[in-house]
This record gives C-alpha cells, sequence and structure tokens, in this order.
C-alpha cells in the first residue's frame, strides 16, 4: 500500500515519511520548511501562513508519492 499525506499530517512526520517531500514544500513557497517552529505544524497550518492551498499540496504530494 502506498502511503498519503493529508492536511492535518504533521511536516516533519510528512519529511520522516520521504524526504523527497521537501523539495516539494520548497518548490510550493514553503522555504522554512528546516525551521523548528514549521516542524511540528500541519500542512494545513503551514499552508495558511504561506497563503498557498493545502488541498493543492496533498494532491502534489501523493501524486509524487504513488509514482514511486
Amino acid at each position: 500500500m502506498t502511503e498519503r499525506v493529508s492536511e492535518d499530517m504533521i511536516i516533519a512526520d510528512m519529511l520522516a515519511l520521504d524526504p523527497g517531500i521537501g523539495p516539494i514544500l520548497v518548490g510550493s513557497g514553503m522555504h522554512c520548511i528546516g525551521c523548528p517552529a514549521s516542524q511540528g505544524e500541519s500542512l494545513a497550518e503551514a499552508a495558511v501562513v504561506h497563503g498557498l492551498d493545502a488541498s493543492k499540496l496533498v494532491d502534489t504530494v501523493n501524486e509524487y508519492l504513488a509514482k514511486k
């Protein structure tokens, strides 16, 4: 079964699942995913801070994971 992410998943957990998710988040505008505060945020919380659509990020990351 392929792993999937959701909007309520913590950024640190996503990166532990697959470090390749990091470049996707950075490329979308989340340039601070390495800072300690962001590591404890959910994808939805981080998306709000950066003015991004969390559901689109979820789709992009899950498409990446499905292709692995």
